[in-house]
């Protein structure tokens, strides 16, 4: 994890920090008094020197189209949705009207916005996992610049064209990896490159899912079926692969993945459990998974509902929505095969290992992270992280809390989100690609870490990655 570095050098390294920015785009901005303890300033959000907007059309308009999208409305200077495709006609209706869509600019499927000669500066491809390449290919072909949403395709194959394609046109994309651009995890790297902690030997990771998340997308959701769409390790964790490769600085050579599908299964299903949670099932009221408890009585994630405007509907209309959809189903009777816990174990080039863990059992969610060094050692909450110096002991604490920073309330992934639009924005006018973390040659290898654990945990093997 980079060359040995005494505590002196260290030192100047952390006051060095003022005018050594991680992010090529610069997000943060530094002041000569830099110093351990003391996060670096956040750069509010936008670009107030860009007058003239990008034009862009959204292929795909729910929760992930819909985030990347509502920067539009907060920044209408830089971004201007002029296009929408999506095949739910609410959500259609409801992303048109946002962002003052024409009906002619109003597609079914992504197939039908490429019917039509080039007539935006970019495409944001926020379509279901299994439904990347197609648009995105197209979209490199018609010579558009692209937000791409993670992960970047379903196979290790169609991740290698779309990069091969990208190489040859030039075109800027951004792959949504957005925990590279939440305020948390650039200042955890920037104390890590520092010295701070002498050399980097071992990181542990935790992503929990939270259980009624994992119960949400996981079971009864979208991605329930890895065949149909992504591994778990690719559709929810390739985040974490990809901010663990980039803290570590150096390549990942073997892996070694455990785990699997333990809890939600019809094994487990307790008795007096019925197919659906509302057909009379005698153990709803005590089921923490209940979807009448998730969904009706406390309104988590109704969102998926594509809830009518009036509020006085959304019981009877959510109940009408559990008695027909996956959503409405006992999660033990479920045809879900994605693994509820998952292990991997890694080595990177010098010796330094990770392991990750991703879980669904927890009532958390929020990454947890500790970095072990020569001289010191880090334990980090997205929210804050402490350092701890081994030699006086002395322990400085970092609040990287970006709620009370403008505009980043409404960005999710700890700011990530519009952070990483911000600078797509500025690296799509200038054709600088150099000013995105996230490219696609960055964001490959993560993939390939994920494709390979999940071979190792299938195989149950350890297996080295070659580039």
């Amino acid at each position: 994890m980079g060359k040995k570095i005494n505590r002196k050098q260290a030192i100047k390294n952390l006051l060095a920090l003022a005018s050594t920015p991680i992010l090529a785009g610069s997000l943060y901005s530094f002041n000569d008094k830099a110093e351990i303890g003391k996060p670096s300033p956040i750069r509010p959000l936008g670009n107030p020197d860009i007058k003239n907007p990008i034009t862009a059309i959204t292929v795909g308009a729910g929760s992930r189209g819909t985030v990347y999208g509502n920067y539009a409305v907060n920044f209408p200077n830089e971004l201007d949705i002029i296009g929408v495709a999506e095949p739910i006609d609410i959500r259609k209706d409801r992303y048109s009207k946002k962002h003052n869509i024409p009906q002619s600019n109003r597609f079914t499927t992504w197939e039908h916005v490429f019917e039509r000669p080039k007539f935006a500066d970019a495409i944001i491809i926020t379509t279901p996992d299994d439904l990347h390449y197609g648009p995105c290919i197209k979209a490199l072909e018609m010579g558009y610049d692209i937000l791409l949403e993670k992960p970047i395709a379903p196979t290790e194959q169609e991740c290698r064209d779309i990069l091969a394609l990208q190489r040859k046109n030039g075109n800027i994309v951004a792959v949504c990896h957005v925990l590279r651009y939440a305020p948390y995890f650039i200042n955890l790297k920037q104390l890590m490159d520092s010295g701070a902690i002498g050399e980097a030997i071992s990181i542990q990771h935790l992503e929990p899912i939270e259980h009624v998340h994992m119960a949400h997308s996981y079971v009864r959701g979208n991605w329930h079926d890895s065949k149909k769409t992504t591994p778990i390790i690719l559709a929810k964790s390739c985040h974490d692969l990809d901010i663990l490769r980039w803290l570590v600085g150096k390549k990942c050579e073997t892996i070694s993945a455990f785990g699997g599908l333990k809890w939600f299964t019809s094994k487990n299903a307790p008795e007096g459990s019925t197919s659906r949670c509302a057909d009379g099932c005698t153990v709803e009221s005590s089921c923490p998974y209940s979807a009448l408890k998730i969904y009706h009585r406390e309104r988590q994630r109704t969102y998926v509902f594509d809830l009518p405007e009036d509020k006085a509907k959304h019981g009877d209309y959510i109940l009408e929505q559990l008695a027909k959809t996956n959503y409405g189903r006992c999660v033990y009777k479920m045809e879900n095969n994605q693994p509820d816990h998952l292990v991997t174990s890694m080595e990177f080039e010098g010796g330094a290992t990770v392991s990750f863990s991703m879980e669904a059992f927890t009532s958390y969610h929020g990454r947890r992270t500790r970095v072990m060094g020569s001289l010191g050692d880090i334990v980090g909450d997205m929210n804050e992280f402490t350092h701890t110096d081994f030699l006086t002991g002395e322990k400085t604490k970092w609040d990287i809390t970006v709620k009370d920073v403008e505009h980043y309330e409404n960005s999710g992934h700890g700011g990530g989100d519009w952070a990483l639009v911000t600078d797509w924005i500025r690296a799509v006018k200038t054709k600088d690609s150099s000013l995105l973390s996230s490219t696609l040659d960055a964001s490959i290898e993560s993939h390939l870490m994920g494709f390979i654990a999940e071979k190792s945990r299938l195989d149950k093997k350890t297996m080295t990655i070659h580039s």
